[in-house]
């Protein structure tokens, strides 16, 4: 979905505590032919007030090898960030570190068959690979769009998929995972089953809100809960906090004649970042901005603002975590 910026441009807020330091752990990049999403793009949102010091690039099918092998297209997309991060090192673009790390795809259902592609990532970007991110969104109805790596059903129970996955602890490789809130469980037994491999949870665990979903909020968020208890007594496993703001969540703000505010936004989403909060800790929590992806919906200042005001009676030390420290020590980041 393009993104708007006439409409993000209605609002507009001063930057909430902007002297604290964030490391911002999932964004994307791209160029496709209705959306583009670069280094001088990101820039503009993370340039805009608060005080980003490093990001962490997260796979999204973008720039992939045209020539190689299905299972080593995806490496041409870790060489492609590895120019971009290369670029931001270079002091030419400001003290922000773009892709300080990266996380890759790579088809875990391979098996052991993908140690090759894990090794063609690492060679591609020695100092800042860091994971593998292999989706499982998958819901009965259609009217919810599948992962973009086009899973099936229950693929975290399948026993090749999960030889992959035994590849990445073998390798020290973070596993990372965006799937519906309906699938929770699975994740936690995959965690449960491989205490090894550390696992980071992406956009809260995915609560839906449209299709069959719309209008049972409650519903949701009882079954999201049970499924975010099972996951926090993983201790292998982190989770990112935002992502929530995606279309298929069902808020609608992007529907709407002007965007929302940090005030509103903050009433919305915090009883599902509070939760997890209160479930991981703050050291195993990490405010995400999901760019440009939930760009669709607000604006950065926006958005890091009203992550502000959901933690504003945290201690300190609690929200360097949140904001930077639990980032930095997932994806093994030097500072």
């Amino acid at each position: 979905m393009p993104v708007n910026q006439a409409w993000l441009d209605l609002l507009h807020e001063e930057v909430i505590d902007p002297a604290l330091p964030i490391c911002d752990p999932h964004h994307h990049l791209w160029d496709h032919p209705q959306s583009r999403y670069l280094l001088e793009d990101l820039l503009l949102d993370t340039g805009s007030g608060h005080n980003v010091r490093e990001t962490v690039f997260v796979e999204c099918t973008s720039m992939y090898r045209k020539d190689a092998s299905e299972a080593m297209k995806p490496v041409g997309e870790t060489e492609f960030v590895q120019g971009i991060a290369a670029q931001s090192a270079s002091g030419q673009y400001g003290e922000t570190r773009v892709a300080a790390a990266i996380t890759s795809f790579a088809n875990l259902s391979l098996g052991a068959a993908v140690e090759p592609v894990l090794e063609a990532h690492r060679a591609a970007s020695v100092n800042r690979f860091r994971g593998i991110r292999h989706n499982c969104g998958w819901d009965e109805s259609p009217r919810i769009r599948k992962s973009h790596t086009d899973p099936p059903k229950d693929l975290y129970l399948d026993a090749q998929f999960r030889d992959g996955l035994a590849c990445l602890g073998k390798h020290h490789i973070v596993f990372e995972s965006f799937l519906y809130h309906t699938q929770l469980l699975q994740l936690a037994d995959l965690a449960r089953s491989y205490p090894d491999v550390s696992i980071i949870l992406n956009h809260v665990g995915g609560p839906l809100g449209i299709g069959p979903y719309a209008g049972k909020r409650d519903e949701v968020f009882q079954i999201w809960s049970k499924g975010i208890d099972e996951l926090a007594a993983c201790p292998n496993i982190v989770v990112k906090l935002g992502g929530i703001s995606m279309p298929i969540n069902g808020f609608g703000w992007h529907k709407r004649e002007t965007p929302p505010g940090s005030e509103e936004l903050a009433r919305v989403t915090a009883p599902y970042i509070l939760y997890c909060i209160e479930k991981f800790g703050p050291a195993r929590c990490m405010f995400e901005s999901n760019f440009p992806v939930d760009k669709v919906s607000c604006s950065y200042t926006v958005l890091w603002n009203s992550f502000k005001r959901i933690v504003k009676d945290f201690s300190a030390d609690e929200k360097a975590d949140m904001f930077r420290n639990t980032a930095l020590r997932a994806y093994s980041i030097e500072v």
